[in-house]
């Protein structure tokens, strides 16, 4: 299957000179997973929910200020293909092409729908970050938005004073609100309203209940439920405790999935891949390689390697997040680095990805260590 068997020439644009202020109505109104921006005819770049809410460029400011480049599909292109572009560029909408020219829009929620029956062969188990940020019901709307932005994720479970799951709040909660209450205040007041919006307390704008998944459920079943609800993603729970957050599984998870492959090479999937200096995604196979072999029963099937630029720089090179998380037949092993551009960042998140590898390996020996002891207890 190709991408013009699920391509949509129904989508939403809007000229390079409409106001921004605008533009966020109309995910307000509308809730579209983005917008084709547009200049004489002619594409410029997507704007989607989430850098709306990252941004900080004012109402009356153009579209053409948030455009983004996201990756352009020709509608004979592969979904798996398809998949692994929106991953890497790190979007939920992306433009197709016919003979060079705009004809529609590709979305996750489309792909996700293409594919929903092949789902059933993983578990969430599988797929879902186990790296949890959450917010308590105190946070405020202000430390929301600073972890969703340092973080780059769309999503944050709710937690009580005894770390019970209560609620989740997410990059559309956020942008509904600040849309609301900034409608209502004009310009004069505006700069108080910000701030009274700010401190807003998470309880008051968190959803709840929780769509919420446990690990053993099929990926099939949860992604029907996320299209169900029209929501980005679930909280997995702890099988025992429905209270208790394991993770999160997002749609994004999914078309992650998408993309592994069972080939004898591992296969590397690059989030934000234009934020690489001089790193190629074959130096960055190669150290995950090394570090996994460290750990001799290690096989890895997949690896997802993520960078977030954050605002901050240093003699004009941006400080960099990475995340990496290996999918292995010893299950996740994850590894988090800051640094100045995004090699330095990549080298601290190995450092702590090997230092996991090895802990992992000192586990499985004890726990085997432990074992042997056990048979032979049970010899006497």
């Amino acid at each position: 299957m190709d991408i013009a068997d699920i391509a949509t020439a129904d989508y939403i644009e809007v000229p390079v000179d409409r106001r921004l202020g605008k533009v966020r109505s109309i995910f307000e109104q509308e809730h579209p997973k983005g917008i084709i921006v547009i200049e004489d005819g002619e594409y410029r770049g997507v704007i989607t929910e989430r850098q709306l809410l990252q941004s900080h460029v004012e109402d009356d400011a153009k579209a053409e200020a948030l455009a983004k480049h996201a990756p352009k599909v020709s509608r004979t292109e592969d979904i798996r293909e398809t998949a692994r572009m929106l991953v890497e560029g790190n979007t939920k909408v992306a433009p197709v092409f016919e003979d060079g020219s705009l004809w529609g829009i590709v979305t996750e929620d489309l792909i996700l729908e293409a594919v929903l029956d092949n789902l059933d062969a993983l578990d969430v188990a599988d797929i879902y970050s186990t790296n949890i940020v959450t917010v308590t019901e105190s946070d405020t709307v202000g430390q929301v938005i600073n972890r969703l932005r340092e973080n780059g994720i769309s999503r944050l479970p709710v937690l009580d004073d005894a770390g019970d799951l209560t609620g989740v709040v997410t990059v559309h909660d956020v942008v509904n609100v600040v849309i609301r209450d900034m409608s209502k205040a004009t310009v004069g007041d505006r700069r108080g309203e910000v701030e009274r919006v700010l401190d807003l307390p998470v309880y008051d704008m968190m959803s709840n209940p929780v769509e919420t998944v446990t690990p053993t459920v099929s990926v099939e079943d949860a992604v029907r439920t996320m299209l169900a609800e029209d929501i980005g993603g679930v909280v997995v729970t702890d099988p025992d405790d429905d209270r208790r957050v394991d993770g999160v599984v997002t749609k994004t998870d999914v078309l992650r999935a998408l993309t592994f492959t069972e080939e004898q090479q591992m296969d590397v999937q690059i989030t934000n891949i234009d934020l690489l200096d001089t790193l190629s995604r074959a130096e960055i196979r190669e150290r995950i390689t090394a570090a996994a072999d460290k750990y001799s029963d290690m096989q890895v099937q997949h690896a997802h390697v993520r960078f977030h630029k954050h605002n901050e720089k240093l003699r004009g090179t941006p400080l960099i997040q990475a995340q990496i998380r290996l999918r292995t037949n010893r299950g996740q092993v994850a590894g988090t680095g800051e640094g100045y551009g995004s090699d330095n960042a990549f080298h601290v998140a190995m450092d702590k990805l090997e230092r996991n590898v090895l802990e992992l390996k000192d586990i499985r020996a004890d726990e085997e260590y432990e074992g042997q002891l056990l048979r032979k207890l049970n010899e006497l």
